[in-house]
């Protein structure tokens, strides 16, 4: 099958190689050095699941692409809408487009500019990063990857790129019963991890060893969880206990891609993260006092960062 890879980072690298490697047709779209990098010496995967070295065409100009079988979006979440209006060289009335970003809105804004037929639910587990031009690296986590139909059903296009992804060494290829609670569950996680690493600047450990900030911590966790109930979502009733058991054994000096680009002057992700929790919380009436405080001290690091 055509694949064709919209953000060819630390996520859509990795499954850009593995596709490649069981006998798919990809192309990359990236930009800056790395698409250099890319065109002139190939991507390389160096992963604690075995490396790879692939050569494949790689473009920051999707017209030079043409219509795909399946396009996985993987930029980060603030760069979703934008993407999205560049996706329509690569679609014809049965392109699936994958979305792997953190949140739990980048769905819906991409059937928005492209329509709902279109797009198909993902959520990504890996530890995954650009390491250098041209080259990524994968330090740890899974390598999970869970998608589904946004209506739960299992169409012929779903259960092929099932079967596509469960080719791939390297990949632990999840076909979801329901995406919506897949996409809440980690939400649920991510919020908590990125939001406490990033206003306290301290990594899990830190943390851990303050009950003040561990409860907020799992206030943060539990106040997602009340959303999604609200929103009709039926998160497992164990998600709680089995975030912080998590929370619990993660490496003490983990951070998190939030606290990172915080720091690295970076776009930053709060609006889709935090800041979404605020805003489904006032559509269901629901009162989130700990994500409303995360964000309202990383907004203006959001805002000077975007500038």
């Amino acid at each position: 099958m055509k694949f064709a890879i919209f953000g060819a980072g630390g996520v859509g690298g990795y499954l850009g190689a593995r596709l490649a490697d069981a006998g798919h047709e990809v192309h990359l779209i990236a930009r800056g050095s790395h698409l250099a990098a890319l065109q002139s010496d190939g991507l390389r995967v160096e992963s604690v699941a075995g490396d790879t070295s692939v050569k494949l065409p790689a473009t920051d100009d999707p017209s030079d692409i043409g219509v795909c079988d399946y396009v996985l979006l993987c930029t980060k979440a603030h760069d979703v809408e934008g993407a999205a209006a560049d996706l329509h060289p690569l679609l014809d009335e049965n392109t699936a487009v994958v979305s792997f970003q953190n949140g739990v809105d980048s769905e819906q804004w991409i059937a928005d500019e492209i329509g709902s037929d279109h797009v198909i639910g993902g959520v990504a587990y890996i530890f995954s990063t650009i390491k250098e031009p041209g080259v990524v690296e994968h330090t740890g986590g899974p390598a999970r990857f869970i998608y589904g139909e946004l209506d739960g059903e299992n169409t012929p296009r779903i259960e092929a790129l099932h079967d596509a992804m469960s080719a791939c060494d390297g990949i632990d290829a999840v076909l979801a019963d329901d995406i919506s609670v897949e996409l809440w569950r980690k939400f649920a996680f991510i919020c908590a991890q990125a939001g406490m690493s990033a206003t306290t600047r301290l990594p899990i450990g830190d943390i851990r060893e303050s009950d003040a900030s561990f409860e907020m911590f799992c206030d943060i966790m539990s106040e997602v969880v009340d959303v999604a109930h609200a929103e009709g979502v039926e998160l497992p009733d164990d998600t709680l206990t089995e975030w912080t058991a998590f929370a619990q054994e993660l490496e003490p000096g983990m951070y998190s891609s939030l606290h990172y680009d915080l720091t690295h002057d970076k776009p930053m992700e709060l609006d889709a993260l935090n800041g979404a929790v605020v805003r489904h919380a006032h559509d269901v009436g629901v009162d989130v006092p700990m994500n409303r405080a995360v964000t309202a001290i990383l907004q203006p690091w959001a805002d000077r960062n975007s500038r």
